[in-house]
């Protein structure tokens, strides 16, 4: 573990030593998110805080080449290059967004041109493990496409879910984190196939790193926002980390270890929250017939604040909710026992419980009731 110690210090030490300077640069290029009826924040915030995180990523893969136990992974293929080219470009893609608004197509364009990129320097799908089924071997010409919308699922999940303070940088700290724990057990095991040249773990390591650095400028109330470039940077990164390790991967192994035999559901599930947030959203804006980069407020943070939550509090419900997920992936693999859902089904029962029944979110639904009882008493006294 001493290799991954020491690039996720870098690359938190790093992020957290310039973003205070982007901060900066953000206010005297007036990159600052103005309060409106879409966000919940209600003073102007900077935001570029991506930029930090991504040359905190940089330092992070830096330090990695300079560490032995890492040259495999710099000399057994041309991944890493190729991670870097994605990052750079979706990086300057959600900076050009968050300076100067781009419409939805062409964000989307320079997604897929990251993604292209990764897909080029050998960044791909190559299985596709059925739960419970067969693997399927990907097509020369059909992994590239399916990577591209990996990476566009991942990217924009982050996006989304990216609406209160640390609520993103918090949760993918949380999943990156699960991520680089299940790695690191499947590699001790020797079950995933992968050699000692494999980025996956690292990724995650440095995901982790600069979510961590982040942070403390990020939480509520916020000093500086990370973005569309921030946002869309820990997708990239948490996508490439998962298809590396999920679709690269063509043993068979025993249930209890091998996560309902199907790696690619761990992204599913460590990510739930945002994955799920995402989905939801793209289901209730065609529902509308409005398209699905509609900005909206009925995310699920959205939704905790209307349930009486504040800021702080639904931050942590949702970070409450990625740790339970991540513990249902992480026990089986740790204990070799086959399921987790008896102390995953407790956890989350018990998260429920304070999301609905915490006592300001009591009062918030009887003073709903109240008003809903004023104004129908007021309305029928007019009609007599």
């Amino acid at each position: 573990m001493t290799g991954y110690l020491i690039v996720l210090g870098v690359a938190l030490s790093t992020t957290l030593v310039l973003t205070p300077l982007v901060r900066r640069l953000a206010v005297a290029i007036g990159a600052v998110v103005a309060p409106d009826a879409r966000r919940v924040h209600d003073r102007p915030t900077p935001t570029l805080g991506g930029l930090a995180m991504y040359l905190g990523f940089l330092a992070g893969v830096g330090t990695a080449t300079l560490v032995p136990q890492f040259d495999p992974v710099f000399e057994a293929s041309s991944e890493a290059l190729g991670i870097v080219v994605g990052a750079t470009v979706i990086v300057l893609v959600g900076a050009i967004d968050d300076i100067r608004e781009v419409s939805a197509p062409a964000k989307m364009a320079g997604q897929v041109l990251a993604a292209s990129a990764l897909s080029l320097f050998g960044v791909t799908m190559l299985f596709f493990k059925v739960p419970f089924g067969e693997t399927l071997v990907l097509s020369p010409d059909l992994a590239p496409l399916v990577t591209v919308l990996w990476v566009l699922g991942m990217a924009n999940a982050v996006n989304f879910i990216d609406g209160l303070d640390g609520l993103a940088a918090g949760t993918v700290a949380i999943a990156a984190g699960a991520f680089a724990l299940y790695s690191d057990r499947l590699f001790e095991q020797g079950l995933l196939g992968l050699d000692n040249n494999s980025i996956a773990p690292l990724l995650a390591v440095l995901a982790l790193g600069m979510c961590l650095g982040f942070l403390p400028f990020n939480v509520h109330p916020a000093r500086i926002f990370m973005g569309d470039g921030g946002a869309m940077l820990l997708g990239l990164l948490m996508a490439c980390s998962t298809l590396l390790v999920g679709g690269k991967t063509y043993e068979d192994t025993n249930g209890s270890t091998f996560f309902f035999y199907a790696p690619l559901l761990i992204p599913f599930v460590i990510m739930g929250v945002p994955v799920f947030d995402t989905a939801f959203a793209v289901v209730r804006r065609a529902s509308r017939r409005a398209s699905p980069a509609t900005a909206d407020k009925e995310h699920l943070h959205h939704r905790l604040m209307r349930l009486g939550h504040g800021q702080r509090r639904s931050v942590f419900i949702l970070w409450a909710w990625t740790a339970i997920l991540s513990g249902f992936v992480l026990y089986p693999v740790y204990t070799d026992e086959g399921t987790a859902l008896v102390p995953a089904g407790i956890a989350a029962l018990a998260v429920a419980l304070f999301t609905v029944l915490h006592p300001e979110a009591r009062r918030s639904r009887r003073g709903r009731a109240v008003t809903a009882g004023a104004d129908a008493s007021g309305s029928s006294g007019r009609y007599t």
